[in-house]
């Protein structure tokens, strides 16, 4: 008797909100359920057995991705400031001028300075 009463408690169990909704309502095939199911399974066996190894795992996508906007933005300012240099270089009058104060002006010309257009051109 106990055995029946423990069958029908689960038989009367209702269905998980996305079951309903996927399986019963928009009816896709139960094969899809069972593989969902056994990946949820397979996925809590190794949350339990490898929870430290996740974490870190997590830990250095979550520090690699925050990190990220950070390095984008130095690799984009330097590679201006190399190309602000370049330009310098070929198209403005740079006689007396040295490499620092060349960067100085690449720079500055990345970030929306005009001190460059002082500069005579060369070929005017």
């Amino acid at each position: 008797m106990n055995t029946s009463e423990k069958l029908k408690k689960k038989k009367d169990k209702d269905l998980p909100w996305w079951v309903e909704l996927l399986f019963v309502q928009i009816g896709l095939p139960d094969k899809l359920l069972i593989k969902i199911l056994k990946v949820k399974k397979t996925s809590k066996e190794v949350i339990k057995k490898d929870k430290k190894s996740l974490i870190i795992f997590l830990f250095v996508i979550t520090t690699l991705a925050y990190f990220y906007p950070v390095i984008k933005h130095t690799k984009n300012k330097l590679d201006c400031e190399a190309i602000a240099k370049n330009y310098i270089i070929k198209n403005k009058n740079t006689i007396g001028i040295n490499n620092r104060e060349i960067k100085m002006l690449s720079t500055n010309f990345c970030y929306g300075g005009e001190e460059v257009y002082e500069l005579k051109n060369l070929k005017n």
